[in-house]
């Protein structure tokens, strides 16, 4: 697969940038694994060092996201966004190839390509935001 698009707005990139620092790391790690309600659910990991299954891509001077190969496909066409609501701030992740997000919205779902579903109406890929949200505010 080509590099995946994955697009970090300018709040998010600054919330990444101090995470990465508060951590002594390097890099942010962005993958996806089976798990929650619906299907996958984003994880992220703060890195030293990438290692060589991880594609590296630059989103500003000081933004680096690690991708591992096996998740390619399923970040590509990821939008990250901070989203701060009265105290609580999250990153949030919206997915455009995502069907549909779970009440939670902490787990999404992908179109099944070797099905035959014709669910996929235009709703479940217009979540709102603050449904999506995942919280970011870990103490480090």
């Amino acid at each position: 697969m080509s590099t995946p698009q994955i697009t970090v707005s300018e709040r998010a990139q600054a919330h990444i940038r101090t995470q990465v620092a508060l951590t002594r790391s390097n890099f942010l790690r962005l993958g996806v694994k089976e798990s929650g309600c619906n299907g996958f659910m984003y994880t992220l990991d703060f890195l030293e060092s990438a290692t060589t299954d991880d594609h590296l891509l630059h989103i500003s001077e000081q933004v680096t996201v690690c991708v591992k190969d096996q998740d390619l496909a399923l970040v590509d066409g990821t939008e990250i966004d901070m989203v701060t609501q009265g105290l609580n701030s999250a990153l949030i992740f919206k997915n455009s190839n995502a069907t549909s997000y779970c009440g939670c919205g902490e787990s999404f779902a992908l179109i099944d390509d070797n099905s035959d579903n014709n669910n996929n109406d235009s709703s479940a890929r217009s979540t709102d935001l603050s449904d999506l949200a995942t919280d970011a505010t870990q103490p480090t």
